[in-house]
């Protein structure tokens, strides 16, 4: 890629361009483990590995001013540059010096994931007191048999994994539609809980917002804090949320959901405004669909991703990769929409309601803003598992690009683990023929380009599970060690670890997000619009 194909910004003006309220979209290219230890404020993460699967949905404009930030050198950013070239983005910059020169200019890094929202939460509960519980007092309160109901506020494969003891699946976006049948007595303490803090701090608040009069108690350090207590989690619990949607309940609580969103100025719009939007190629508009996964797996509109509410204002970053841009959230009901949009207003996002997303006629048609490039991948072949039986690896490359984590668990005898970034520093590769491993099509397939670029003979892909490659017969190994943990730059073991009984990893995890408010700058502060 030449470099009148992108420009350089200076950390001055990246940070005046982050607050100019002009839209503008600030990429990590590093891989996950490097993003997570050290990076901006807003930045969302894209991993060079995953590339052009990711950046279209999270930066659907092709227009919008777009800023990479990476290896100091430049060097992964101007890869990354020219693959975004490629795929028709116009406005690319890359930060001068990267990282290194962004501290050196004085500005603030921050590990960690979600910041935005991470430091919205912590903000959130100071300037409402969220009243919140401690795992001791809550665990007394379960012995006693006291009249409590405790709601996991996270997605059911999150609560499957660990929860408090009795407590049933609630996803923080379905609290305002599912919380009149889950607690029938007003005389009953409900108590919200997440794996953190944010969550349990979002969804207690959400409920006091909308006005439900039982007391309401967030737990102080979610599923970590009880762990932290030493108290026993349940593991694979079932319990969880009706999903049909009572309608005996339904006029009150549209009727609280839309005060809450209008005490935020909050829009509520139709399709036909809607569909205006998406036609608008100086702005972008992301269709957020916040039902539930089994609803959205019914159908939605065309253009739309599925951001679960509660996910929607925990990760937002994840979902969402323009700072600036404008938010039309949508159900069914309007009910969990307009919750969620109070909160994404008090963000400092534009956020609007649509109200009628299932009745209007929209155009079947991609949109300018939701048209996708697509991905110029050279043609590459499929191996099988029985062919691999027959592999000589000693004169094929054979490399594993599946998570760093599951290569350490088990992986074929005679494969190396890799990932894209690093690719073309291996060693031998021109001229020779190459294997790849995945269990990801793209990842595979953008892989094998890397390496076909870097001038491999032939490379042939394979995306079998470990236990098809058992059921071929085929010599597997692990290697706890194996890629070493600085060499695991796709995994960022604090945040992860502190699921699977590291202490050390929870206690640094709780450490870091109620630290979030000593480092963000009154600028960051000032960018949410929180009640004083």
């Amino acid at each position: 890629m030449t470099k009148d194909q992108y420009q350089l910004v200076t950390p001055a003006t990246l940070k005046s361009w982050l607050h100019d309220k002009k839209e503008i979209a600030l990429l990590d290219v590093r891989e996950h483990g490097q993003y997570g230890e050290e990076h901006l404020f807003y930045v969302v993460s894209t991993p060079y590995s995953k590339l052009e699967s990711e950046v279209q949905r999270l930066v659907p404009r092709k227009t919008v001013r777009l800023v990479l930030v990476g290896d100091d050198a430049n060097e992964l950013t101007a890869r990354a540059a020219h693959r975004l070239v490629q795929l028709g983005y116009t406005d690319i910059y890359l930060l001068d010096g990267g990282i290194a020169q962004w501290k050196k200019a004085g500005y603030q890094v921050f590990a960690g994931v979600n910041l935005p929202s991470k430091a919205f939460g912590e903000l959130a509960e100071h300037a409402f007191h969220t009243p919140r519980i401690t795992a001791q007092e809550l665990n007394a309160k379960i012995v006693a048999h006291e009249d409590i109901v405790i709601l996991d506020g996270r997605p059911y494969s999150e609560y499957r994994k660990m929860s408090i003891p009795t407590a049933a699946c609630c996803p923080n976006g379905e609290l305002p539609l599912r919380i009149d049948d889950l607690v029938i007595r007003p005389e009953t303490t409900i108590v919200i809980n997440c794996a953190g803090r944010t969550r349990s701090i979002i969804g207690a608040q959400t409920l006091i917002n909308l006005g439900v009069k039982n007391k309401i108690l967030a737990l102080e350090n979610g599923t970590q804090g009880w762990y932290l207590a030493d108290l026993k989690l349940d593991h694979g619990a079932t319990r969880k949320y009706p999903e049909t949607i009572n309608a005996i309940h339904l006029t009150v609580q549209q009727q609280r959901a839309k005060a809450l969103a209008e005490k935020h100025d909050v829009t509520f719009v139709d399709g036909e405004t809607v569909a205006l939007w998406l036609q608008d190629t100086t702005r972008t508009t992301f269709l957020c669909d916040v039902r539930s996964p089994e609803e959205f797996a019914g159908g939605t509109i065309p253009g739309a991703q599925h951001t679960p509410g509660g996910q929607l204002v925990q990760a937002t970053d994840q979902f969402v990769g323009i700072r600036g841009a404008r938010l039309v959230v949508f159900d069914d009901e309007n009910v969990r929409a307009p919750a969620m949009a109070s909160w994404l207003a008090m963000m400092g996002w534009e956020v609007a309601v649509l109200t009628n997303a299932f009745t209007h006629q929209w155009e079947t048609s991609a949109t300018p803003q939701h048209t996708k490039q697509q991905i110029h991948i050279n043609a590459v072949t499929t191996i099988s598992a029985e062919q691999l039986k027959n592999l000589n690896t000693a004169t094929t490359h054979c490399i594993d690009v599946r998570a760093s984590t599951k290569y350490r668990d088990a992986h074929l005898n005679g494969f190396v683990w890799s990932i894209r970034p690093n690719l073309k520093q291996l060693p031998a590769i021109k001229g020779a023929p190459v294997v790849v491993v995945a269990d990801d099509l793209v990842i595979a397939q953008l892989a094998a380009q890397e390496l076909s670029e870097a001038g491999a003979a032939r490379v042939q892909i394979n995306i079998d599970s470990v236990q098809q490659w058992r059921a071929a017969g085929l010599d597997i190994t692990a290697s706890p060690t194996c890629p070493t943990d600085q060499d695991s730059i796709d995994y960022l073991f604090f945040v992860h670890d502190r699921h699977d009984g590291n202490r050390a990893a929870a206690m640094r995890y709780l450490e870091w997000e109620i630290n979030l408010l000593n480092q963000i700058d009154e600028q960051e502060r000032q960018s949410y619009r929180l009640p004083h």
